[in-house]
């Protein structure tokens, strides 16, 4: 599809030269391929076991796990939402909403160790909030620094049971590096779904605020934005124990999202993973699948400036 149609040829130029065979595993588990690598789906489970929790009798943070990368957030109040800032030591500021037909939400912590801060304030009425709470001094020491970057959470949910996760052990049956699997999923993503317009032109117009992915719906619908593509693929690969960020931010002006994954050899492979023909671009579904690039860069740009605002 003109310049964005991708060529693989670094992923094979890669795998002959490194003989790529690593893969950073989220558990052990029996070996589920004929090949070199672990290929068995690795699914890490966030819970909420109480050990610690802080907050009062409206919120309840549970911050048992800040060590694994996440906290988890229940609301009991009667407002319509509230809105929990998490801002991190770098003092970048991450929102996100709840409301009390929600269960525990999975809250990642992806500024890596240090001290956070934590604001949750409760909707009175229109756009009007009122603080619930404040934590002005949580201090995060991760188990490992990818943690954050392989469970799921509100923004990419996933189970052993997701069909998305079931998909991602097909693709990666024989695979023999976490770069094979990495281009066996990026394929079929871009290969299988398609840009859904009018979805777009509702996220255009605010209508669709808070939207939160479901990855085995944008798969069983095979239609998506910057949002369901990224969000896909995060599922699959992190289902597959590879690290990836779901990076939100800008293309240009447009608002828009995609990935970057880790591979132990390489590290974060996020600006040389595609090739027009004349340049390394980013890792970006969105603009390298079957799509008329006129049609997705009236929403997403023209990937030609990126601009991370948040890693989620």
């Amino acid at each position: 599809m003109g310049k964005w149609r991708i060529l693989l040829a670094f992923f094979c130029i890669l795998s002959l030269l490194t003989a790529l065979s690593g893969c950073r595993k989220a558990a052990d588990t029996e070996a589920g391929s004929s090949g070199s690598r672990d290929n068995t789906p690795q699914v890490l489970v966030p819970t909420a076991p109480g050990t610690s929790v802080i907050g009062n009798e409206r919120i309840s943070l549970d911050i048992s796990n800040t060590a694994e990368g996440y906290l988890c957030a229940r609301y009991a109040g009667s407002a319509s939402r509230i809105k929990i800032f998490i801002i991190t030591p770098d003092e970048v500021k991450y929102t996100y909403d709840l409301t009390a037909a929600d269960d525990w939400a999975v809250l990642p912590l992806t500024g890596g160790n240090g001290v956070y801060q934590i604001e949750v304030y409760e909707n009175v009425e229109g756009t009007s909030y009122s603080t619930l709470f404040k934590e002005p001094s949580l201090s995060v020491s991760l188990n490992d620094e990818f943690r954050p970057f392989l469970y799921p959470n509100q923004y990419t949910w996933f189970t052993a049971d997701s069909e998305t996760v079931k998909k991602a052990a097909e693709l990666a049956q024989n695979a023999d590096s976490d770069l094979d699997v990495i281009t066996n999923v990026y394929n079929f993503t871009i290969g299988t779904i398609v840009y859904d317009d009018d979805k777009a032109a509702e996220a255009e117009t605010g209508a669709l605020a808070g939207y939160l992915p479901d990855v085995d719906q944008v798969l069983e619908s095979g239609k998506g934005i910057c949002f369901d593509y990224a969000a896909v693929m995060t599922a699959m690969l992190r289902s597959q124990g590879i690290p990836v960020k779901l990076e939100i931010g800008y293309s240009g002006e447009a608002y828009h999202a995609w990935i970057s994954a880790w591979v132990d050899e390489i590290g974060w492979v996020d600006n040389v993973i595609q090739f027009d023909g004349k340049s390394w671009t980013l890792m970006d579904p969105t603009l390298a699948a079957n799509n008329s690039a006129d049609a997705v860069k009236k929403y997403v740009g023209d990937g030609s400036n990126y601009i991370v605002k948040y890693s989620r």
